[in-house]
């Protein structure tokens, strides 16, 4: 038996577009004598589909959908993922399609409620195993959360540095599903998912895969979703366990693929191992696939950003014409009375080295303008932040007006040590439409710049040595208000990632008065970040779906 994966990159609502993507898919494994193709998770409508899974009319649509699919669906068996409506009741599904109609489906029994996952709002959970044969082997049919294992944010996991990082999905007290699946008679499990990258999420998915193999004792096919939706970057990397739990197949990351996996009875026949890639590079992909999915999927003609001569924007500008190719990029740099000449120099290089368009603008005049019209209002009060943020805001403005004109999407250059903290101007410089870097601490930012002067050196290196600043003022630098970066990033990791408290993590090491201004600086920076532009989520808990504090909050973590 030869089973072909569609890792696929599917889009949210475009039925049309997703059932002709998977028909390409059955053609190709066709042609390379596969039986079975299996797609992603609720591949037919794309991941997460969130409130459409609320309306009546993207069920039918869903329906008719599937019904083209299986119109087109001869001389193999395909196992696609896609909701259903049975009555009152709604499901993510999975049906098994031969000869032109579905002869099984399949309905999920773990519906995953934590993180970026909510799907007990809009699923009921099934309860039967689903298993087919094919050329004498009995192919059992499991989704995603099914082979998890228990659900919630249990599982200790190393990350950067040796941190620990709290993962929904345990997998410790045994799957259910699979169990069923097996005690059903399945000797192969075929696994669709929808399953979002992180920061070492393939170790741990290899981890509890690897569970599941020794409780049921048959090889796992895991077809994983690729591309980039709203937040959200699904990284594919689809992989194949034989029942000894020995990784036979692996796909590649980041990148539409077929895989073939031949197996005789139970035993897997060793393929293809795609190489893994440094953590850089996952992210930088991540990042690259997150900016061109949003930009495309959403029709937008380019991307426009303020290119200031600092490490955020020339990241975001290398990613940004990486993603989406230089012809399709415009960088705007907007110089103030307080830029440093070295600024522009730097500005000008990159975006020569990497072929963008590039325009200067002075903010000056447009901010003389502004103090002016406030000259009466601020009569005798020294000149603060207030003046600081209306430059930014300029700039924001002038952005806002190249992108209402042209039709490019703003894309904001503010990392997430700077949405942590409140370290930014709104409707300034977080003014925009996708924020690129809104997930990536400022150390990170520093790995990301050389390891793409790695690849080819389009970041000048005065760039990323230089002190990082908002030349909003004289001499000013970001470490005048904020502990040093690698201090602020290890905190803001320890508190926000981990759920840590202030005296746990004083006692790793970090002084109280960096501890305490770094909490309070989250705290009353609330209000600013959920008005912040949407952003790629690259760990496991970014400043989006799964970050979910009030902004009116009263509650400390000392009485003292």
């Amino acid at each position: 038996m030869k089973i072909a994966i569609a890792q696929i990159n599917c889009t949210v609502g475009d039925l049309a577009g997703n059932v002709t993507r998977i028909l390409d898919f059955v053609t190709r494994a066709r042609a390379q004598s596969a039986d079975i193709l299996i797609t992603p998770e609720l591949a037919l409508c794309g991941y997460p589909p969130e409130d459409l899974l609320l309306r009546d009319d993207f069920y039918r649509d869903c329906d008719a959908a599937l019904a083209r699919l299986a119109a087109g669906v001869r001389g193999i068996t395909v196992v696609v993922g896609h909701p259903q409506r049975i009555a009152l009741k709604r499901y993510n599904a999975a049906s098994v399609i031969r000869d032109g109609r579905v002869i099984a489906t399949y309905h999920k029994h773990a519906l995953p409620n934590y993180t970026v996952f909510d799907e007990q709002r809009y699923f009921e959970a099934g309860n039967e195993a689903c298993v087919f044969e094919i050329n004498g082997v009995r192919v059992g049919v499991n989704i995603c959360e099914d082979t998890w294992g228990r659900q919630g944010p249990t599982l200790a996991n190393p990350g950067p540095d040796g941190r620990t990082l709290d993962l929904g999905g345990d997998g410790i007290g045994g799957a259910q599903a699979p169990l069923a699946a097996r005690d059903a008679g399945a000797q192969v499990l075929l696994v669709l998912n929808a399953s979002p990258y992180h920061l070492r999420k393939q170790q741990t998915r290899y981890e509890v895969m690897r569970r599941r193999v020794a409780e049921i004792g048959m090889p796992i096919v895991y077809a994983n979703m690729v591309g980039g939706q709203d937040e959200l970057v699904f990284d594919g990397a689809s992989f194949v366990l034989d029942n000894k739990g020995v990784l036979t197949h692996q796909l590649p990351m980041f990148e539409e693929a077929l895989g073939l996996v031949t197996v005789d009875g139970t035993n897997v026949v060793a393929g293809e191992i795609a190489p893994p890639l440094s953590l850089e590079a996952e992210v930088y992909s991540a990042l690259c696939t997150g900016v061109r999915d949003y930009v495309g999927k959403n029709g937008f003609p380019g991307v426009l950003l303020g290119l200031s001569g600092g490490i955020d924007s020339a990241v975001t500008l290398a990613i940004a014409a990486d993603a989406i190719g230089p012809a399709k990029v415009h960088a705007v740099m907007m110089p103030s009375q307080y830029t440093a000449d070295i600024s522009q120099i730097d500005a000008r290089e990159q975006a020569e080295k990497l072929g963008v368009r590039y325009s200067e603008i002075a903010i000056k005049p447009a901010f003389d303008v502004f103090t002016a019209s406030l000259a009466g209002e601020f009569k005798g009060l020294a000149a603060d932040t207030t003046e600081e943020n209306i430059q930014a805001r300029v700039r924001g403005t002038l952005l806002m007006a190249l992108s209402n004109k042209t039709g490019a999407i703003v894309v904001t250059t503010g990392n997430k040590s700077e949405m942590g903290t409140g370290y930014a101007t709104l409707y300034g410089d977080m003014a925009g439409g996708f924020a690129v870097l809104k997930d990536i601490s400022k150390m990170l930012v520093y790995r990301l710049a050389n390891y793409r002067n790695t690849v080819s050196a389009v970041i000048p290196e005065r760039v990323i040595t230089r002190a990082p600043s908002a030349e909003l003022r004289p001499n000013q630098t970001d470490q005048d208000s904020l502990p040093p970066y690698d201090v602020l990033d290890a905190i803001m990791e320890a508190y926000v990632e981990h759920n840590r408290g202030p005296e746990e993590i004083e006692a790793a090491g970090y002084a109280r008065k960096d501890v305490d201004r770094v909490i309070q600086l989250l705290r009353i920076s609330e209000y600013k970040r959920r008005q912040s532009p949407v952003g790629i989520r690259i760990t496991p808990r970014g400043f989006g779906k799964d970050w979910r504090y009030p902004i009116t909050n009263k509650y400390r973590h000392r009485f003292d």
